[in-house]
């Protein structure tokens, strides 16, 4: 696998969707090159797995269906469902979508977070009949709003016209007085469920193509860990801090003194401290290569203006020159913000 960092954003997108709607030896080692940079090793692999998942995610830059970005997943947090999309299935970029989780799933990489569970019980052969689907499930506002409708007591000749025009849309019966509740049901089930099914399918393809299928099917406490929750992937500063370990006195490769040793220590330490889950994702980024926490997270100081890092040894080096606090937090944030240009290195 390779992608040109010179290239343009949708040229670079082009590439992975090139690489992933071929078939692949998924188990294999997988090699990544990134051309125009000098970055080597497992960092570029975890910078090809965070590029794949963020795309996945939050949409790619390529306008596919004439809508500007192409989002594949819409819908509010832990109530994502498949875009319904005709251009996104005749694409077969659900299948694709399938082989880019599974594949960053072989290789311990990030994750698609905030899928709707009612998508994730059909994903994994589930009767869509006994799926829970909530309200918030539909990402369509216009179609929820008339399907909320069914939850009042009593309709006015209007609000009987809009629902039943969906209704019939979808070879439902009209709303009666005795059939509020049913059709409120059978409403949503179709705007979450019904309108998504051959993009599930696809994912459920991809998925096999991979040939991650028989551990998702057999160990059920598996899907959890491919298809976590938003709120499950949230980052909190101890969570990083308990995984650092702090450079001792002699461990530089250069002279510096405890005093600039502690103070620089201190700094990142009331960063970590201070920030936002975000920028705790965005500093793990930088830090690592992707928002997937290692077993350690170590920390060197070193010369230099800005901080950099050595993703494939997880290895934060912060230069021993700040005496501010406000310094060295406007030179880290500088530092985390030009992942996205480059592999990380500053």
């Amino acid at each position: 696998m390779k992608m040109d960092v010179r290239d343009s954003e949708e040229d670079r997108e082009r590439e992975l969707l090139s690489f992933y709607k071929q078939q692949q030896e998924w188990a294999c080692p997988l090699h990544c090159i990134l051309v125009g940079d000098v970055a080597v090793g497992e960092g570029v692999m975890r910078y090809f797995m965070k590029t794949i998942i963020s795309k996945l995610q939050f949409g790619f830059s390529l306008d596919l269906g004439g809508m500007g970005r192409t989002l594949l997943f819409e819908g509010e947090p832990d109530h994502l469902v498949p875009a319904a999309s005709e251009v996104l299935i005749e694409s077969d970029l659900f299948r694709v979508a399938g082989r880019m989780l599974a594949h960053s799933f072989l290789h311990d990489g990030p994750h698609v977070t905030g899928l709707s569970p009612a998508v994730i019980h059909v994903l994994f052969n589930g009767d869509p009949e006994t799926a829970t689907v909530v309200t918030e499930d539909c990402p369509d506002l216009h179609i929820r709003s008339i399907i909320k409708l069914l939850e009042h007591e009593e309709l006015t000749p209007e609000q009987k016209d809009a629902v039943s025009d969906l209704s019939m849309s979808w070879d439902l019966p009209t709303v009666t007085k005795t059939n509020r509740r049913w059709l409120h049901n059978k409403l949503l089930l179709h705007a979450v469920i019904g309108r998504t099914m051959c993009q599930i399918k696809q994912l459920r393809k991809g998925l096999k193509d991979v040939m991650v299928w028989p551990l998702l099917t057999s160990r059920p406490d598996v899907v959890p860990l491919l298809l976590p929750k938003m709120a499950e992937m949230q980052f909190t500063p101890q969570m990083l801090l308990d995984k650092i370990t702090w450079p001792l006195e002699d461990s530089a490769d250069e002279d510096f003194d405890i005093e600039s040793t502690c103070r620089i220590t201190g700094f990142l330490r009331m960063f970590i401290e201070t920030a936002s889950s975000a920028t705790l994702v965005q500093l793990l980024t930088f830090w690592v290569g992707w928002e997937k926490l290692p077993p350690e997270l170590k920390v060197e100081i070193s010369g230099g203006t800005l901080p950099t890092s050595s993703t494939c040894f997880e290895t934060l080096k912060l230069p021993a020159h700040f005496k501010t606090f406000m310094d060295f937090e406007k030179a880290l944030v500088s530092a985390i913000n030009s992942v996205q240009t480059g592999f990380g290195l500053v």
